[in-house]
């Protein structure tokens, strides 16, 4: 399963009962967060996030609505007995701003905390079921987005084919990566001739902050979910590019441009009451378009 629960989706100040920006994106048996505004932690709690089950934090970048709640997440683990270790990865001067927070508090964490400095875009991570990435976006300092990708096997095993040429259940999961077998009778079964092509990956695309650059329809193309921030309407286009953000229309057009099937929107400025129009403007670009509201998980 892929899954993205929405924590936070306003922009700097937290308004009309919103909060600064943090999700989790849920894979297998992963949690994710991705960026920690103030508030992340009672958010946390109150739609039942577990913080032992998160071994991975990405933080896109160091403007505070982003990591301002993470210090308090981290303390918060060691004080409930984490021992478990803690990957983090985010622009590299907040492992300087990590270690003075720890060290003028006098706090000795419970569990080993690895810092990931981002660098260049690529793959960040890469475990047996799951792969993260990492990519520039365009804002007024460094500024990276992250694509959740599941790691599976691309074929399915038949198993009513795989018995009627004597191959054993033993080999299937080798099947399904696309290997043959050679029986002892020293007869090749053909991959293919036992197997069906598996379901495609599902994948998920977080573009933070940025203001509108096509380049970032390449590094998301052909997901299945994509966050892109609208912090502004479409007629605020001219103030949303001095700022570095996008709007609305910006947003559907990389959704459009990129080919994913589904887009979720976000960031929303603070003034803001109503969020309707936010929807409506990007769907008349990208039909497949829904808000992300604070609390409900999209499945993938």
């Amino acid at each position: 399963m892929l899954a993205v629960t929405i924590l936070g989706n306003n922009s700097a100040l937290p308004a009309f009962d919103r909060h600064p920006t943090a999700q989790v994106v849920t894979m297998e048996d992963q949690i994710f967060l991705v960026d920690c505004g103030e508030g992340t932690q009672m958010q946390m709690a109150k739609y039942k996030i577990r913080r032992s089950k998160i071994n991975y934090i990405f933080i896109s970048h160091l403007h505070g609505d982003h990591y301002f709640g993470l210090i308090g997440l981290l303390t918060s683990m060691g004080l409930l007995g984490r021992t478990q270790d803690l990957h983090i990865y985010a622009p590299a001067a907040l492992e300087g701003i990590i270690g003075l927070q720890l060290r003028v508090a006098d706090i000795q964490l419970s569990y080993s905390l690895h810092f990931h400095p981002l660098g260049a875009d690529g793959v960040i991570v890469r475990e047996a079921k799951f792969e993260v990435s990492c990519f520039p976006v365009y804002h007024r300092i460094e500024c990276w987005g992250f694509r959740f990708r599941e790691v599976r096997p691309f074929r399915r095993v038949n198993p009513e084919k795989a018995r009627q040429n004597e191959v054993p259940s033993s080999f299937f999961d080798r099947l399904k990566w696309g290997e043959s077998y050679l029986r002892k009778d020293g007869i090749l079964v053909e991959n293919q001739s036992v197997t069906e092509p598996a379901a495609k990956a599902k994948s998920y695309a977080y573009a933070a902050d940025t203001l509108f650059d096509q380049r970032i329809a390449d590094y998301v193309k052909g997901v299945d979910l994509l966050y892109h921030e609208t912090t502004y309407l479409k007629d605020l286009g001219e103030q949303a590019g001095k700022r570095f953000h996008s709007t609305t229309a910006q947003a559907a057009t990389i959704a459009h441009l990129a080919g994913v099937h589904r887009l979720l929107i976000g960031h929303f400025s603070s003034k803001y009451e109503k969020l309707q129009p936010f929807e409506q403007e990007a769907r008349d670009i990208f039909p497949n378009t829904d808000l992300a509201m604070e609390g409900v998980t999209y499945k993938v």
